[in-house]
């Protein structure tokens, strides 16, 4: 049935590819163009991403290498790094941006059911960023301090499968709370968050939407209790109270109450101060919340280890881009076939076993490595 079929195919068929038509339709990615269409750059890209490969030489290398496969890799025309730098650099970004998207909603449906420590059916989102630093004489569009260039992921991730639902590229000196101006928040959604989002104005806006939002909060808070609640301290809670805001701009930015709740981390040993605008949870169901902030940490940690995010292939802020989409798409495919194919094993195990030979036909050896069975066998348990 796979006869002729390479690995690298078989992860492309999860990509739908009519909808990355429509998306290189409304930016004319095409426009102009006889051979290396959109669809081969994102193939390029994800190879890239997949293999782990260094530069555009080293791509143009290893595809060139396998010229006789490269049609059933799904490739239409010979790679060139020449080529493939002239589409990061004009093709838009926003294709892939947009590619992503579809990806990650698919992804989002997928793992909606999936259990969490906690007993709330809520969509729970954990809010972060994460710098990437960049040599600035090479990155000058993205500043960061006088001396140093970085660009800023800023991502918005759906804890229910650690799948990203909202990423922003932005050069390293944005401020993290400035993105809670582009987010749309959902009624009934639980947003967690660090204390660098500490803005009453946009947190009031929050609560305003009828969402939640769990933060902690800054040491020079300045309130007055209004209620303190009884609190098992057996658990690590230290305080459950009702406050008020007292700072001038705080109390005119956030006119309602809020709940402040301090509790020992049993991990960490530290003492955590919270604030959240529900009434209702329990203090130990807010901490848990909190908790859950640190699989957008893990996340971070992961795709730096195991995607190229942090070494780029180009120089200005399309190239770059175009590089994080791209691996932001990779990713979340992975993470479609993974629950798709019931796959019982965890995503990194997935990359390390689609790493090995891409390019080469399920039932055949490559590169001296072991024969490599159909993609449904090769990696399930």
């Amino acid at each position: 049935m796979n006869a002729g079929r390479t690995v690298f195919s078989q992860v492309m068929d999860f990509a739908p590819w009519y909808e990355f038509e429509k998306c290189v339709a409304r930016y004319d990615g095409n426009r102009g163009i006889r051979a290396f269409s959109c669809r081969d750059q994102f193939q390029c890209m994800a190879f890239a991403q997949l293999t782990h490969r260094e530069s555009l030489r080293d791509i143009e290398a290893c595809l060139r290498s396998r010229e006789d496969k490269l049609y059933h890799m799904g490739f239409r025309s010979v790679v060139s790094r020449n080529t493939l730098a002239v589409a990061n650099e004009k093709r838009s970004w926003r294709i892939y941006a947009d590619f992503a998207q579809v990806l990650i909603n698919q992804a989002r449906t997928l793992y909606s059911g999936e259990p969490l420590n906690i007993d709330l059916k809520n969509t729970i989102y954990a809010l972060d960023s994460t710098t990437i630093d960049l040599c600035l004489s090479l990155f000058p569009w993205a500043r960061f301090r006088r001396t140093k260039g970085a660009i800023k992921l800023h991502t918005l991730m759906d804890v229910r499968g650690n799948i990203p639902s909202f990423v922003e590229v932005t050069p390293g000196r944005v401020h993290d709370v400035n993105i809670l101006d582009q987010l749309v928040p959902e009624p009934g959604s639980v947003y967690v968050m660090d204390r660098g989002y500490v803005d009453f104005a946009r947190l009031y806006t929050l609560n305003v939407c009828l969402a939640i939002f769990v933060i902690r909060a800054k040491k020079n808070l300045k309130f007055e209790r209004i209620y303190s609640s009884i609190v098992d301290k057996k658990v690590g809670l230290i305080c459950d109270q009702t406050i008020r805001l007292t700072g001038t701009a705080a109390l005119t930015d956030y006119p309602a109450h809020l709940r402040r709740i301090r509790y020992r981390d049993p991990d960490t040993e530290m003492a955590l101060t919270l604030l959240t605008n529900d009434l209702s949870l329990t203090a130990l169901t807010v901490t848990q919340l909190y908790r859950l902030r640190w699989r957008i940490e893990l996340f971070f940690k992961w795709i730096k280890q195991h995607l190229r995010i942090k070494n780029f292939y180009g120089t200005s802020a399309n190239a770059v881009k175009t590089q994080v989409w791209i691996a932001i798409s990779t990713y979340v495919m992975v993470a479609i076939i993974r629950k798709r194919l019931g796959i019982d094993r965890d995503l990194y195990t997935i990359l390390q076993i689609l790493s090995l030979t891409p390019g080469g036909h399920p039932n055949s050896s490559t590169c001296g490595h072991p024969k490599i069975p159909h993609l449904t066998e090769s990696v399930a348990p």
